[in-house]
């Protein structure tokens, strides 16, 4: 049957205005979810190390109890995946569940690729932030996946060179931008840290946490407001820092960023929860020697953070078994035994609650020995991710951000002129896929 943009109907107009595209397809003619009677078979796409060893309790448990089996396959994560998922959807023969990240989201709902889960899996929303159980939504009453890991942004420093030259952690990024400049004139040699044009996620993540709403909805239309006054307020502070030269500018990742971490010429690091797994092999000889805090805010009274990463499981319109599917889901990312195996086999800091502070959660990381509340920090901050609003063309925006901040980093020029070619790029895109946009 033809897609039109009115087909995918729920409660909200959002999912009307997610419906245009040039690549839909019609889903399976299985789209009521039902399991059929006897053994089921499902295929799930992933990335993340060691899921058939998770999914392997699945299958000696819970799934043979149920008749329902798993076989992983393993994938190429980002865009590479998304576009693989969709290539497979356009044929019907999409697997029956696939890993996927937050941002990636939209982007398949609106080619129809996932289903609504929400009457077999909505009982698991207890088990989440709420900022963190929305990305799933797309702010509506459909539910398109379950959240499984999750990268709330935070801060790290190094304590003991903080303590040398008489800094304070920062709580607000005034104070922030202060350290960095008092750090500048104690060791001018030293950077409090580095705004990377190559990150366009950890950018996205601290506009997430300015109350930045990229991509909304209204009526039938798209608004894309990446420029938004939020967006411009954090383009215009880490700009102002890169062309003072109170921070650096270099691209994170690379060997001379390792360096600066590991010789202690860049002291600081704005992150994400995982950040202590690059530490390991970015600054070894720094071990022990770092700290964790909660995200600078903007305002004193504000208590918030955003999310820099993470990835959730997803059921897709092609299954003949929706909803053996999401039982799967649900079990993979709110079930005890199967969290545990999660953070020992794949390394992955769980969406779930409940996961946060137990298992492989009640010590700190070994790099963090010195810090034995670091998990338990670390589920405080993750219950203030601000919600997020993405859109079905993010990696046109990140693209355009890597080419447009990196040349205004490099340049030291108008951070503000770079996110208007950001938004302009959107724009353009989506109209060109027949969006309707809203002006």
């Amino acid at each position: 049957m033809p897609y039109t943009k009115r087909r995918r109907l729920v409660t909200s107009a959002v999912a009307i205005a997610l419906g245009a595209t040039a690549l839909a397809a019609c889903g399976s003619d299985s789209g009521d979810g039902e399991t059929e009677s006897g053994p089921v078979s499902l295929t799930y796409w992933t990335w993340t190390p060691g899921m058939d060893k998770v999914v392997d309790l699945w299958n000696k448990g819970p799934g043979k109890k149920d008749q329902i089996t798993v076989t992983v396959k393993k994938q190429a994560s980002g865009d590479t995946l998304v576009t693989k998922i969709l290539t497979a959807h356009k044929a019907g023969k999409a697997p029956d569940l696939v890993q996927a990240e937050y941002q990636a989201l939209p982007t398949l709902v609106s080619n129809d690729a996932l289903a609504d889960i929400s009457k077999n899996v909505g009982d698991a929303e207890g088990s989440f932030a709420d900022g963190v159980w929305q990305q799933t939504t797309l702010g509506t009453d459909a539910v398109y996946a379950v959240p499984q890991d999750i990268g709330p942004m935070m801060f790290y420093y190094r304590e003991d060179l903080f303590k040398e030259y008489g800094l304070t952690v920062p709580t607000t990024w005034d104070e922030f931008a202060e350290t960095a400049r008092k750090l500048k004139k104690a060791a001018p040699d030293k950077d409090l840290t580095t705004f990377s044009a190559n990150d366009s996620g950890l950018f996205a993540g601290l506009a997430q946490q300015a109350g930045a709403k990229w991509w909304t909805t209204s009526g039938d239309q798209w608004k894309v407001s990446i420029n938004d006054a939020a967006t411009q307020k954090v383009a215009e502070f880490w700009g102002g820092l890169v062309e003072e030269g109170a921070i650096d500018s270099q691209p994170m990742y690379t060997p001379a960023w390792n360096k600066a971490l590991n010789t202690g010429k860049q002291i600081a690091w704005v992150s994400a929860v995982w950040a202590p797994g690059t530490l390991t092999t970015a600054a070894p000889a720094t071990k022990g020697k770092w700290a964790m805090a909660p995200l600078p805010q903007w305002s004193a009274n504000e208590n918030r953070t955003g999310s820099w990463g993470g990835s959730s499981t997803a059921v897709t319109t092609d299954s003949k078994h929706q909803e053996a599917a999401a039982e799967f889901a649900a079990w993979l990312n709110t079930d005890g035994d199967a969290l545990n195996a999660l953070a020992k086999e794949s390394g992955v800091y769980p969406a779930a609650k409940n996961a946060q502070t137990s298992g492989a959660f009640l010590k700190p990381p070994a790099y963090f020995s010195n810090q034995a509340d670091f998990y338990t920090k670390a589920a405080g901050i993750a219950e203030t991710t601000a919600p997020s609003a993405w859109g079905p063309n993010v990696n046109v925006a990140y693209t355009t951000f890597k080419d447009a901040f990196g040349a205004a980093a490099k340049n030291k020029s108008d951070f503000g002129a770079a996110l208007d070619e950001m938004q302009d790029d959107t724009v353009a895109d989506m109209k060109k896929q027949g969006f309707e946009v809203a002006e």
